[in-house]
């Protein structure tokens, strides 16, 4: 809680009309008791019925003061604590969004989700309940025992008795409790998980008939959680009754012994009236510290998780060596990294004049190796993909075809070797510019719920409207879009379900055709198209991208075929390069894979 109080500062002037209103709000009511205290002994006692009516009236006014003091403190109260939660999601968001692919890994997306919701809700209402209980309650308890003392300081041996007793039975209760809420917690995140997993699976769920297994899952999670709450609601339970017998005790004491002190003409009943009240405020004090400590461990515990997440720093980070205006980029790679380039002096295809390269992406003796896996998911890679060609990536399951792409866009970073574009290692580029430069299709096509030109123009904000019907019907998207009832302006559902996975790729392929990026990296993303649209697709896009590097990942040698170069990998190595041609009369690995799909006089 300490770590996330400096979300607080900016709201200090906030803060401090809080403390001023709740003290005066705490003066109204310890200065109550006196006045009745005259009306009893003064006005009653003595029938002076105008007393009564000017002390009466005046304890009306002290009490709307105190009200409206109490409203306007728990307004100003609400107000910081709900900015002080959105300020903690945003900062929550905005680290979250740095993350590398093993940071959510590490964490898991349901751990997020409750972390940047029921987390910050829990530390959000301790932080409400401190502005105005913690506050309050120690200005009463020390007030209340001042005045009581002044009223009467034999009575108040009492006091010194019940509030230690009192605090040791909070302590015992709220000691037994905080692990229980850090328990809790990881069990909202497990049923959490559970309910995301039944929600975004419920095809496969009910294709294979697993829905009771599911049931029993939910169920499992979701007693697990509900045992859990309620072992520490029964701990929790005990405080309330156990307050109140030692504040009744405490009651009885107090007219017992005020009692005798009245007979023995030592007390007038108008201050034991007061004693009772200061100490009933003073116990009362003591019960909304409990309160708040009754919170405490769930959102101590909550914040706790909290600054997990914002204490983990990114694997990938910007180098802060790196020069944001860069005045000079470098020049074209050695003549041996270009791997048999016939003319190293001239510039490539889709360099400026100067000598800048533009869109050029070289991988030099790469290797790449998962967290914790016994062996690198990629090794051994070098290879030059130029502006105005087309490099294909193909090779079997898990030969590392997507890890490979990925370490473009800079999702991981590289364990040996370097990855360049424009010839500059990724590694010493801002991220914001790397993927300004690059139009990504994931392999597993995702949509944003909105409209169909709103999802196209996720590549680019500012398209227009043309730019965003040109990328459709390059995307092949035109044909499904035309039949929709309001064309562009036709909604998308949460995560593409009202449209077909065919459909989904086109329109992930026109939200990167929109950017006229550098380079265009194709990840598999056309494996849901019929061979007809697939074959349209490509022609379309041999016109369009003439300019740009283009690397497109398939797993069908009829998509790779034409490219211009091909990159064969075999459980993460790499062991062939060149044109169709080539790599049939000098990679098995490609040949085998060629046969697999292709009939011999298609070979031919």
């Amino acid at each position: 809680m300490i770590k996330l109080s400096r979300l607080l500062k900016e709201h200090s002037l906030a803060i401090g009309s809080v403390l001023v209103l709740i003290f005066l709000q705490s003066l109204a009511n310890l200065y109550l008791p006196n006045l009745m205290s005259n009306i009893v002994d003064i006005g009653i006692a003595k029938g002076n019925i105008p007393y009564i009516w000017t002390v009466g009236l005046y304890m009306v006014l002290v009490t709307v003061g105190g009200a409206l003091c109490s409203v306007l403190a728990s307004y100003q109260a609400s107000r910081v604590s709900t900015a002080f939660g959105r300020k903690l999601r945003s900062t929550i968001f905005r680290h979250v969004e740095g993350f590398a692919l093993h940071e959510f890994d590490k964490l898991g997306t349901a751990s997020l989700i409750t972390r940047s919701t029921n987390d910050i809700m829990q530390v959000q209402q301790l932080v409400n309940m401190m502005l105005r209980m913690m506050v309050m309650a120690p200005m009463m308890a020390i007030g209340g025992i001042i005045m009581a003392v002044t009223t009467d300081a034999k009575l108040s041996i009492i006091i010194v008795v019940v509030v230690p007793v009192l605090s040791l039975g909070i302590y015992a209760i709220m000691s037994k409790s905080i692990g229980l809420f850090r328990i809790m917690q990881s069990k909202i995140d497990t049923l959490n998980r559970v309910l995301r997993e039944n929600l975004t699976g419920v095809r496969v769920i009910r294709s294979f008939h697993r829905t009771d297994y599911e049931l029993y899952r939910f169920d499992g999670a979701n007693r697990d959680l509900t045992n859990t709450a309620v072992r520490v609601n029964q701990i929790m339970a005990l405080l309330w009754p156990l307050m109140m017998l030692i504040i009744n005790f405490a009651t009885l004491a107090i007219l017992w012994f005020g009692g005798v002190r009245i007979n023995d003409l030592s007390m007038q009943v108008g201050n034991l009236m007061a004693f009772l009240q200061y100490v009933m405020q003073i116990l009362f004090s003591i019960m909304m510290v409990s309160m708040v400590f009754f919170m405490f461990p769930r959102a101590s515990a909550s914040a706790a998780r909290i600054n997990e997440v914002l204490e983990t720093e990114p694997e990938i980070k910007d180098s802060p060596v790196f020069e944001h205006q860069l005045t000079a980029r470098r020049k074209s790679p050695s003549p041996e990294a270009r791997l048999g380039e016939d003319d190293p002096g001239t510039n490539d295809e889709g360099a400026k004049a100067d000598g800048e390269i533009v869109g050029q992406v070289e991988f030099r003796d790469v290797a790449f190796s998962y967290a914790g896996a016994e062996a690198p998911a990629i090794s051994g890679i070098s290879f030059l993909a130029k502006p105005g060609q087309v490099t294909a990536i193909i090779g079997g399951t898990g030969a590392g075809k997507s890890s490979l792409v990925n370490l473009i866009l800079r999702f991981h970073d590289v364990s040996s070797g370097s990855v360049l574009v424009d010839g500059i290692d990724v590694r010493d580029m801002p991220q914001a510019d790397l993927r300004a430069k690059i139009g990504f299709v994931p392999q597993k096509a995702i949509l944003f719920t909105g409209t169909v030109a709103e999802n196209i123009r996720y590549g680019k904000e500012d398209a227009t409207d043309e730019e965003v019907e040109h990328a459709a019907i390059v995307a092949q998207a035109m044909e499904f879009i035309a039949d929709m009832p309001e064309r562009f302006d036709s909604l998308i559902t949460q995560g593409g379900t009202n449209v077909s996975g065919g459909q989904k790729q086109r329109l992930s392929i026109a939200r990167a055709l929109v950017r006229k990026p550098e380079v265009y990296i194709f990840d598999d993303s056309f494996s849901a198209l019929d061979f007809k649209t697939d074959a349209k697709l490509r022609a379309a896009l041999r016109e369009e991208i003439t300019h740009s590097t283009v690397l497109i990942v398939a797993q069908r040698v009829s998509t790779v075929m034409d490219a211009d170069q091909i990159l064969v990998l075999d459980e993460g190595r790499q062991v062939g390069l060149g044109t169709h041609r080539q790599l049939l009369s000098s990679c098995d690995v490609y040949r085998e894979i060629v046969a697999s799909q292709m009939s011999e006089e298609e070979i031919a």
